[in-house]
């Protein structure tokens, strides 16, 4: 198999977050719903989604770099060193090691052909899986039906991101010849939300207020994924007004600690109110204000 950094365009050197952002410039530009009756773009999607959930495990990836396993994330036989050889005959120190090799190799082939025996392992296998984006962020089991009719409960880790690959250990291709059984990569696919923005752990909101809220400020119920929370707006709120809630957006998981709710507020003027146009005719501000001041000058 190729080398899983190199599919990703990458070098060893590579930081998790450098991994996560070729995966998902590369799944986007192969994904088969945007590629159809194309194999290679379909090909080219798996091998990258197979070199991400290597790479995007940190033991497997530190395994694979030190040699332990291969590409395909498969055990590789330890390699023989000098000490395993440097005890032959006299003249032969080293040298042996071919020898052995072709000598076992050959009577071990023999073997296999007569029997029809082998330990290949199981092929991985990859679905996708569409998720809303508060089961997403909350976590959730879904149920995934399989085109052999096998059904999978998957487990969706609280802040699992857009394009992140899970792995079922086992539950790809069955071995034909009592090898270890394949995985199943599920690649999650989060909807959008009507309101919430995910940025990082941070979850975004626009909270729409009246103009009674804006000027006088007081309590208002505000959405978030846990449920509604209520939030104080300070008086004299404008339009863009930041504020933030803490430990209300993606959940702690593990050891990432839970995001906060950024919510900026938007002063909905709502209905036509006679009153309110009567009031504002013949009213007169103490201060004169002029909000775009500052953009009258162009320099």
């Amino acid at each position: 198999m190729d080398d899983p950094y190199a599919t990703l365009g990458l070098t060893q050197a590579a930081s998790q977050g450098e991994i996560r952002h070729a995966y998902r410039k590369l799944a986007k530009r192969y994904h088969p719903d945007l590629n159809p009756g194309k194999p290679k773009a379909e090909a080219l999607f798996k091998k990258v989604s197979l070199a991400n959930e290597l790479l995007s495990d940190p033991e497997r990836r530190a395994r694979f770099d030190r040699g332990e396993i291969d590409a395909a994330g498969q055990e590789r036989p330890p390699q023989p060193t000098y000490r395993d050889f440097a005890e032959g005959d006299a003249g032969h120190r080293y040298g042996a090691a071919n020898e052995f090799s072709d000598l076992f190799g050959s009577i071990f082939d023999s073997v296999h052909r007569k029997t029809g025996s082998s330990q290949a392992s199981g092929q991985d296998e990859l679905y996708s899986l569409d998720v809303n984006f508060l089961e997403a962020v909350n976590g959730a089991t879904r149920r995934l039906t399989l085109p052999d009719g096998r059904s999978l409960d998957v487990t969706i880790p609280a802040g699992t991101e857009d394009g992140q690959v899970l792995r079922l250990k086992g539950q790809g291709t069955v071995s034909s010849h009592g090898g270890v059984n394949g995985n199943a990569l599920i690649e999650i696919h989060v909807a959008l939300h009507r309101w919430f923005h995910r940025d990082g752990r941070d979850i975004r909101i626009d909270v729409p207020m009246t103009l009674g809220e804006a000027v006088l400020g007081g309590a208002i119920e505000v959405p978030t994924p846990g449920g509604l929370v209520r939030m104080r707006i300070p008086p004299h709120s404008d339009t863009g007004t930041k504020l933030r809630l803490r430990g209300r957006g993606v959940p702690a998981h593990g050891k990432e600690a839970a995001g906060d709710l950024q919510v900026t507020l938007r002063v909905m003027i709502g209905a036509a109110d006679p009153a309110l146009e009567a009031f504002l005719t013949t009213w007169t501000p103490e201060h004169a204000n002029n909000p775009r001041r500052a953009m009258e000058t162009t320099s």
